[in-house]
């Protein structure tokens, strides 16, 4: 559902008010009052997460940010505080960043805070969003939607619930007992709720749903409060948090054997070294981004859907999240080659230029996202002539993925060790460790946790044999071109094409399942002659294919062509309905691939949901889409036919 920014106006007072709710935003007595008595000090804090490694705030409706800016502030004002902070929250119409900066300066106590957080605000895109702040100590979870619908995907263990939002009379949807039990389903045992409403209907629906509650001074000029706690566990009714919910308990010792030093592999050690973790890092290679990895440039880009299926749902979010992670490094100083100068995406013909059109009328997304352009358009965005128009995404493009490798190592310098040139031919478990062995049978590495992030190698573990995965061999094809030479963007249709970069610009790719041919072909180079000749008319007069340079990669592909990012099932046989919790797992080990020519889009929010899962921290993604990634899906269903796209 398209995401309608809220739209408010200042009483006279100056507390912001909705027309559409007919209700203020906060307490006319001071929303920041309010945020400290009713919300911090309701939940018992910051007392409660004194000591704790990590403390989780699910929040049912984020509005101005000031719960959430006044939670921050006072766990970095404490020098007892817990390690991390999570907070989660729900929102069904967010403020456009415009507005969020006029009414947060009217709170010059949280000016630092509040300009990092509209730093890193969303736009008005649905589902789940990952911002970290604060050197990634406070992470805020975000969810763009319904809150009954994010509540029942959240996957989160909460220790304090903040109920906030419209009072149960202007928004009772709110405030109803499907929230309450959906809510009572996502805390931790002993988790605490505060709220303002003392309503009959909220005392009883909370109470209903396993929460003991009682009446408290209120603030300002309202003469109560609620308070409460779990006092015991309800079942949601839905069936996607119970089919990836989060491990109850960290992982107790974070060190970790990851294989592989791919855009998989060095994603997931920067993730988890961000979080203190050890990494071994073990790769046949002499450095990061040698094998699929290492092509001279690859796409950032959603692929949207009409029905924003979950391939359009988990592209759109891995490449926000992929853009944002490129972003961080930058800033932190690390040499990416990157360029987020725009994507083209062209329709084959006028049938699906009309779908394309439509496509981006369903989903009103904003338009730096993605926006349809006609021809005359296009071809002017291109810099070359073209026959159709296509969707653009403005604020995608190209990156060259091993110096995103580079950067995702050299980021955590001291905490990831590098073990190249080493092949892993066996992975054991000894005791409480994995253990990786050279061909000799020498040990390599060791970790109680292991990662295999090993591309299409993953095929020769044995403990990993119930992943269908296949090699699909693809060649990029490279061109000599001179700066803003067109395309001046990536332009993509049946295959891709990149800007000129350091003197060539990439043309492909081939995707032949079952192909391990090595050396480059000139059968290859003609068909990607051949989608970029349909591309651009008239673009590779003169271009001989025998004359040209190129890569031979492979890409370790899935039926379904969405990634494996998990716990390792054991191969055999699973009744029918059993759900993905209860599929039998390899203790401690993990994969992240089926990536396929989507390694730079899954990458960065694959790694990040992993080690979400390894902290046993709110993931970063609806639990549907967790499960559409889990490798052990393949178990509980029929086996599909490798398929190709666009």
């Amino acid at each position: 559902m398209p995401i309608e920014p809220a739209r408010f106006r200042l009483t006279e007072d100056g507390t912001p008010y909705s027309d559409s709710f007919g209700d203020v935003y906060h307490s006319s007595d001071g929303g920041v009052g309010q945020a400290h008595h009713v919300f911090l000090a309701g939940n018992g804090l910051p007392e409660r997460w004194r000591g704790r490694a990590r403390f989780v705030l699910l929040e049912t409706g984020f509005g101005l940010g000031l719960n959430f800016l006044a939670t921050w502030a006072a766990w970095r004002a404490d020098p007892d505080r817990s390690a991390s902070l999570h907070f989660v929250s729900c929102e069904l119409h967010p403020f456009c960043l415009e507005d969020l900066r006029t009414l947060h300066a009217r709170w010059p106590e949280f000016a630092g805070l509040a300009a990092e957080l509209q730093a890193a605000w969303p736009g008005p895109v649905p589902g789940v969003h990952r911002i970290h702040l604060d050197q990634e100590r406070v992470c805020l979870t975000l969810y763009l939607g319904d809150a009954r619908d994010g509540l029942a995907k959240l996957s989160v263990s909460a220790d304090a619930l903040l109920l906030d939002g419209f009072s149960p009379a202007c928004n009772p949807d709110l405030w109803s007992p499907k929230i309450f039990h959906l809510l009572a389903a996502r805390a931790a045992p002993g988790a605490t709720l505060a709220t303002w409403s003392v309503a009959g209907d909220v005392r009883e629906g909370l109470r209903r749903a396993g929460f003991e509650v009682e009446k408290a001074p209120g603030f300002g000029g309202k003469r109560q409060m609620l308070r409460g706690r779990l006092l015991r566990q309800t079942h949601a009714s839905d069936q996607a948090g119970a089919l990836a919910a989060p491990s109850s308990a960290p992982v107790a010792t974070p060190h970790a054997l990851v294989i592989g030093a791919g855009i998989a592999g060095t994603s997931v050690a920067e993730r988890l070294a961000v979080r203190g973790w050890r990494l071994e890092l073990v790769d046949a290679a002499a450095g990061p981004g040698q094998g699929a990895s290492g092509n001279h440039a690859g796409v950032l880009r959603p692929l949207p859907s009409l029905d924003d299926n979950r391939m359009s749902r988990l592209t759109r979010a891995g490449t926000l999240y992929g853009w944002r992670h490129i972003r961080k490094l930058i800033a932190q100083g690390h040499a990416i080659r990157a360029d987020a100068g725009g994507v083209l995406h062209l329709a084959r013909d006028v049938a699906q230029q009309d779908k394309m059109r439509a496509v981006v009328e369903r989903l009103q997304l904003p338009p730096e996202l993605l926006r349809f352009v006609d021809a005359d358009e296009a071809s002017r965005i291109g810099g070359w002539p073209v026959a159709t128009g296509g969707w653009y995404f403005a604020n995608s493009g190209w990156v060259q993925p091993p110096s995103l490798c580079a950067a995702n190592l050299a980021a955590h310098p001291g905490q990831i060790t590098r073990h190249f040139a080493h092949k892993v031919a066996d992975l054991v478990r000894e005791g409480t460790h994995w253990v990786a062995r050279d061909a000799a049978g020498k040990p390599l590495a060791a970790a109680p946790v292991a990662i295999l992030a090993a591309g299409t190698g993953l095929t020769g573990f044995p403990l990993a044999s119930a992943i269908p995965l296949v090699s699909a061999r693809g060649q990029v094809s490279l061109l000599r071109a001179s700066d803003a030479s067109p395309p001046r963007v990536v332009m993509c249709r049946m295959g891709y094409v990149t800007p000129a970069i350091d003197g060539l610009r990439c043309a492909g790719a081939t995707f032949s399942v079952d192909d391990d041919a090595t050396g480059l072909r000139a059968l290859d180079h003609q068909e990607n002659l051949d989608k970029l000749e349909a591309m651009l008319p008239g673009y590779t007069h003169n271009v001989e294919p025998d004359q040209l340079d190129g890569r031979v990669g492979f890409r370790p592909a899935s039926p379904d062509r969405l990634p494996m990012i998990g716990a390792v099932p054991v191969p055999g046989t699973v009744a029918a309905g059993t759900p993905l919790a209860d599929v039998p797992r390899h203790p401690g080990l993990h994969v992240l691939s089926g990536f396929g020519a989507r390694g730079l889009v899954w990458a960065a929010l694959a790694g990040e949901l992993l080690a979400a899962q390894l902290n046993a921290e709110p993931l970063p993604l609806e639990t549907d889409l967790v499960a559409a990634v889990d490798p052990a899906r393949y178990l509980l269903r029929p086996a599909r036919v490798m398929a190709t796209d666009d």
